[in-house]
């Protein structure tokens, strides 16, 4: 069911419309923060949902947390860009905030997301999984979503792998 404009500006407020004494909304979903941020839940962005979730937990920081630091290398070519997304809507990382940068690295092979706990320097580093680039490279338009669907039920070792320094 396509998000509308009154949905998303619910969810974003966190409230229902139209209701006396509006009602905290249910959360959104995975799928929906990632379309509200990136436009759509294709699978690289939800890739790097399920990237920063983990990176979440691992590094033991909420979401929207001014400590959390992510930095995303890749090419400048849209389906490895959109994991940036796809992070920036499961930390809640941001550009305006100044925890949310690009760097733009040579080669599809240097895919990797850094998140790092600025507090504590802990820092985790994570790239899609040789198995989530086969499978997932170059999903035709049409595909986008169904794509997402099945990259939100696999195993985080389909989906990404840590990269050791």
């Amino acid at each position: 069911m396509p998000l509308r404009r009154h949905h998303l500006l619910a969810i974003t407020l966190g409230f229902t419309l139209g209701c006396a004494g509006a009602k905290p909304a249910a959360t959104p979903s995975a799928l929906e923060r990632v379309a509200l941020v990136h436009g759509g839940a294709g699978p690289w962005a939800v890739a790097g949902y399920r990237m920063g979730d983990y990176a979440l937990r691992q590094l033991g920081l909420p979401r929207g947390s001014f400590k959390l630091e992510v930095i995303h290398h890749s090419p400048a070519k849209v389906q490895y860009t959109c994991v940036a997304d796809g992070a920036a809507a499961a930390t809640g990382a941001s550009l305006g905030k100044l925890n949310l940068s690009l760097v733009t690295a040579p080669s599809p092979e240097d895919v990797v997301t850094t998140f790092r706990n600025r507090d504590t320097g802990q820092s985790l580093t994570l790239r899609p999984s040789a198995s989530f680039v086969q499978r997932f490279r170059d999903v035709p338009r049409e595909k986008l979503g169904e794509a997402g669907r099945a990259v939100l039920t696999l195993p985080d070792a389909e989906v990404f792998e840590t990269v050791t320094p």
